[in-house]
């Protein structure tokens, strides 16, 4: 699925290929059985999630409940561990906080036992916060709890009426089972894995850790079209606004998208030609999938079943890619040349 606005129009919107192909196994399934892709079909966003994470947390920052500068153990006392009192907010967004990439969540029977271990998490050992670049899943994980800290809410809830009922988002949220009808999820919701231990997950979060949780944390689970991925890129490109409605203060969306990291170095075992440029919730002029689009102002970010969302703002252009490289096993595709060929057309 590939859909590109120019100056905030649809240029470009193409479905392709097919959201359900093979059953729990994985089996290729009769073709009288599979889903074909549709404008509007609903994909796992993955790590996409951490953009609207971010969001939500500069809202507090712009309704003075956190300063992006002081530490986040002030607000949430369970972040605990050596180093840790020196992590703050803009850290976290950043990924320079030394957290590592994953947590672990297995062996606990309760979700408060789950999210006490995401929270006490120790940080990369001889990491000092705020000196390397490190992309940190966990890092999102703690600050979808500080959200919820600060609004009181939720963070599904807090989607809701932080971002999805101001923009006017229908079909965007976490566990998509629970507001979309049964026939409308057999019709729009893409699969991924088809061979997990938890069968076919259509609907249901591919992340593992964040299927633990509940299918609701800041670092993945949101389900999205594409044409509503790209109501929140457009929002950002025109300075935290979208028809009237202002969901960032201008001075916030800048920093936002302006590089936190220069002069950093960056620690990505993955992807090795990866920089440290990064805003605060958005990768910065990354070619490795933003290809010839890639410059210092191009922002934007990846997810793990193949998704993507890239902003350029010299031509005032947003490109969302959802594709389903997780369906039947993730590992049988790369999505990045897809993302870089992409990208160049449309340069």
């Amino acid at each position: 699925m590939a859909l590109a606005l120019q100056d905030g129009r649809p240029t470009d919107h193409l479905a392709a290929g097919e959201a359900l192909r093979y059953g729990a196994g994985p089996v290729l399934l009769p073709a009288g059985k599979r889903v074909a892709v549709r404008p509007d079909s609903i994909f796992d966003l993955a790590s996409l999630t951490k953009v609207y994470t971010a969001i939500l947390a500069l809202q507090q920052v712009d309704k003075g409940r956190i300063d992006l500068d002081e530490p986040v153990v002030r607000h949430l006392p369970g972040f605990t561990g050596a180093g840790k009192s020196a992590v703050t907010l803009a850290m976290l967004l950043a990924h320079t906080s030394g957290l590592p990439v994953g947590a672990k969540v297995t062996g606990y029977a309760t979700m408060a036992e789950r999210w006490r271990a995401v929270l006490t998490t120790p940080l990369v050992p001889g990491a000092v916060p705020g000196r390397t670049f490190r992309y940190s899943s966990v890092g999102l994980m703690v600050v979808g709890r500080l959200v919820e800290k600060l609004t009181g809410q939720p963070l599904d809830r807090a989607l809701r009426s932080g971002l999805t009922l101001p923009l006017g988002l229908r079909h965007t949220g976490f566990n998509p089972t629970t507001w979309l009808g049964t026939a409308d999820g057999a019709e729009l919701l893409v699969a991924t894995d088809a061979r997990s231990s938890r069968g076919l997950l259509r609907g249901v979060v591919h992340d593992d850790v964040a299927n633990r949780l509940g299918g609701v944390a800041g670092h993945a689970g949101i389900f999205s079209t594409a044409e509503e991925v790209a109501v929140v890129g457009q929002m950002l490109l025109d300075g935290g606004t979208y028809r009237g409605q202002r969901i960032l203060a201008p001075s916030t969306a800048d920093r936002m998208l302006r590089n936190a990291n220069a002069g950093l170095p960056a620690v990505d075992p993955e992807r090795p030609v990866r920089t440290s440029d990064h805003g605060l919730g958005v990768a910065l002029n990354q070619p490795w999938f933003m290809g010839r689009l890639a410059a210092p102002t191009t922002f934007g970010h990846t997810g793990f079943t193949g998704t993507s969302l890239l902003v350029d703002p010299r031509r005032r252009t947003v490109l969302v890619l959802l594709t389903n490289r997780a369906h039947p096993n993730w590992s049988w595709a790369n999505p990045d040349p897809v993302r870089v060929a992409v990208a160049n057309t449309f340069a």
